[in-house]
């Protein structure tokens, strides 16, 4: 029993579309992905060194009559949008194709995958700092929030004011000062600048600034409107009933955190998984949707990683649960750390569910030495934060069948907690002649001995 009160399922804006014309509007966003899609999964080696491979690329143009910008254009959309992954040199369908036709929401969560990766869709022009572009983007979610609150169109003028407030407070809490042509960090030395030449830095830094949001703001704009998140007019933008839907929607889980008993969504992501570590999947669920909801995706990845690698397991298991909630958009961060042996295990469960396996199933793909490692960290979290009638219980899901061979095959395996866990399940264990067994494992362990 929870005594959190729950919330009324809150509805969407009035005027939005059902959700069945929401997913028309997103299938037809995504019409070219869905073919390059099924192209792809149906033919051997697509290619991997480029986005597509030029040979590739030809051959679908032809064969889906598109032009070969369109194709690639198409194959990165299809890629973000969780409709086809790759692996190796081979293209699979991804689980959200599969259901493409009879799942509105699995239509749903692929359009907003992509909408989440619309900087991706759209490069930045060449030439910008990459910090400026991150500012860029971190300054959006204000810009789509004005546009979702104005309910229609909303001048350039206005959204480039907000951009340009937005950028400046980021750079406040970063407590840095932009620096002119001429200017100088605090303790560098002093060039030969004159009192005139620092005056007219003073006057014209602003100007440049401000061409510089202009440009980043078009730059975000252009991104939006070809994931088709908002239509541009002339002077002024407008979201579509699919933007204005998914805007609303992140809007909603971020009132959601702040409502609740937890206040997760001002936390760092150790915080919050602690503070989710209690709840039931569901409402930890929410946790991370409104935790997530509040952060640009890549940055919340990168936290969420850097807690895995830390030292307690439990937040290492949390924080791949939260980036189940992220979805497509976490997937080549999470291919990228398989070659981390901590967090190796986790991210395999990770991607074999992505691809479409049953969670029950999802074990199979764990070498006897993963499972094995991951049994050991596993019980590493409950020896820490859990109780131990269940760490004597955790023994039941041991792969090896038996305590002896599951002795023999954790002292081998190397985790740093073996001793830890070894020493807490015999204090544990109701059973003395294997808790017996299980302290003389850890004495060998700990000393190093066979």
């Amino acid at each position: 029993m929870t005594n959190r009160r729950t919330r009324p399922a809150p509805r969407p804006p009035e005027g939005t579309p059902p959700r069945a014309e929401l997913a028309r509007q997103a299938r037809a966003v995504l019409a070219d992905a869905v073919r390059i899609a099924h192209w792809a999964a149906g033919t051997p080696g697509p290619g991997t060194a480029t986005p597509l491979a030029a040979h590739a690329l030809e051959r679908a143009a032809v064969v889906l009559e598109l032009s070969p910008a369109q194709v690639r254009a198409g194959w990165d959309r299809a890629r973000l949008a969780g409709l086809v992954e790759l692996h190796g040199d081979t293209a699979r369908p991804g689980w959200r194709l599969r259901a493409w036709d009879r799942d509105d929401s699995a239509v749903l969560r692929g359009w907003v995958a992509l909408f989440d990766a619309w900087s991706l869709v759209h490069p930045a022009p060449a030439g910008i700092e990459a910090g400026a572009v991150a500012e860029a983007v971190e300054a959006v979610p204000q810009v789509l929030s004005l546009l979702q609150l104005s309910a229609g169109p909303v001048t350039v003028p206005a959204l480039l004011d907000l951009l340009g407030q937005r950028v400046a407070e980021l750079q406040e809490e970063r407590c840095e000062v932009p620096l002119g042509p001429g200017r100088t960090a605090p303790g560098a030395p002093a060039g030969p600048e004159t009192a005139a030449d620092q005056a007219a830095d003073r006057a014209t830094a602003p100007a440049r600034s401000a061409d510089l949001n202009a440009l980043l703001l078009d730059w975000a704009l252009e991104g939006l409107a070809a994931v088709g998140a908002l239509t541009l007019g002339k002077g002024h933008a407008t979201l579509t009933p699919l933007g204005n839907w998914a805007v609303w929607v992140k809007l909603e889980q971020i009132c959601v955190a702040a409502q609740s008993p937890a206040g997760n969504i001002e936390q760092s992501a150790a915080d919050m998984l602690l503070g989710c570590a209690r709840l039931t999947p569901g409402p930890a669920r929410d946790e991370y949707r409104a935790w997530l909801a509040a952060r640009t995706v890549g940055s919340a990845v990168a936290e969420l990683l850097a807690v895995a690698r830390g030292e307690d397991a439990l937040l290492r298991g949390l924080a791949f649960e939260a980036l189940r909630v992220v979805g497509a958009p976490a997937e080549p961060e999470v291919r990228a750390v398989l070659a981390e042996p901590s967090l190796r295990p986790y991210a395999l469960l990770w991607l074999a569910e992505y691809e479409g396996n049953d969670p029950d199933d999802a074990q199979d793909v764990l070498s006897r030495e993963e499972s094995t490692w991951l049994w050991v960290d596993t019980a590493a979290a409950v020896a820490d934060h859990g109780e131990t009638g269940l760490l004597v219980r955790h023994l039941d899901s041991a792969v090896q069948g038996t305590v002896p061979a599951l002795l023999d095959e954790v002292r081998a395996v190397g985790h740093p907690r073996t001793v830890q866990v070894l020493v807490a399940l015999a204090a544990a264990h109701p059973d003395p002649a294997l808790a017996k067994a299980v302290r003389r494992a850890a004495f060998q362990v700990h000393t190093g001995g066979a």
